[in-house]
């Protein structure tokens, strides 16, 4: 597969044009999958770029648009083969997560909150296989050691010197306090926090336990925002047994005011960094 070609990102503009056909074709979702003899949650899964589009699907649903430019109809159908290849992480077999993993390659800039543990791209090895043996106690070890190369792997993007992750994370004490691993563990992935804290496009920030009840506490999420003004935002936030996508302008919005909420009740960079660090000397001692 080329280099520049992210099957996940294609399939959600794919997706976003379909969509944008439909709507200007003035029909429903339900009235297109009649129209095909599918089922309303096939449309919507196309249009929300969660399945793999066939270019037999583009043709069927441009005929139903009645789409008369040739050249749109054959950008569409490129757009489908370019989806069906395989990213990096697929090398890797079946990844629950593997829609993330897509739009976190393609993206620009991540922003994220973290209340219980260090986020993946900022885990070092041995904490990341700490995390996910408590965390999947029935996974067999093979699995676990797919997990880890796999984050290991993301964390690519943040040293990419042509292209890299802007990140900004805000984490919870509860994360910094919580001994994932033993001490030794501890007191390394800290330290790599304080490192990392000083790369030019990673911003930490910790949000101590005096601060009380804060935006944050209902839990995890991750706002991914993309190079190409065509790919909207998306409200990442992780599940048990499936994940949740938020595309709409409305709930995007939303997260993002909380997120700066979070930015402004937290400490800032250098007293983030002071505080990892002392944090980091109570494991020592």
């Amino acid at each position: 597969m080329a280099s520049n070609v992210n099957p996940t990102v294609r399939r959600r503009r794919l997706g976003q044009e379909l969509r944008r056909l439909r709507e200007l074709k003035g029909m429903t979702a339900e009235e297109v999958a009649e129209r095909l003899l599918v089922s309303q949650s096939k449309i919507s899964r196309l249009e929300n770029g969660r399945r793999s589009i066939s270019q037999r699907d583009v043709r069927d649903l441009c005929g139903v648009y009645e789409v008369e430019d040739v050249r749109i109809v054959d950008s569409l159908m490129q757009m489908a083969k370019d989806s069906r290849q395989q990213g990096w992480w697929h090398s890797f077999g079946d990844i629950p997560y593997s829609v993330y993993i897509g739009l976190e390659t393609d993206a620009a800039s991540l922003r994220v909150y973290d209340p219980l543990v260090v986020p993946g791209l900022l885990q070092t090895r041995p904490y990341a296989e700490a995390l996910i043996q408590g965390a999947l106690p029935e996974a067999a070890a093979g699995d676990i050691d797919k997990r880890v190369q796999v984050r290991l792997r993301r964390q690519e993007r943040i040293s990419d010197l042509e292209n890299p992750l802007r990140l900004w994370a805000v984490l919870d004490e509860a994360a910094l306090r919580r001994t994932v691993g033993n001490k030794q563990v501890m007191i390394e992935q800290l330290e790599h926090l304080v490192e990392m804290s000083h790369v030019p496009h990673v911003t930490l920030q910790v949000i101590p336990f005096t601060m009380g009840a804060h935006p944050g506490v209902s839990g995890q999420y991750a706002i991914l925002e993309f190079p190409d003004a065509a790919d909207s935002s998306v409200v990442y936030i992780e599940g048990v047994t499936s994940d949740l996508y938020l595309e709409k302008a409305n709930d995007v919005q939303k997260y993002s005011v909380m997120y700066e909420h979070l930015r402004a009740q937290a400490l800032n960079a250098d007293q983030s960094r002071e505080f990892i660090a002392d944090v980091a000397k109570d494991y020592a001692r």
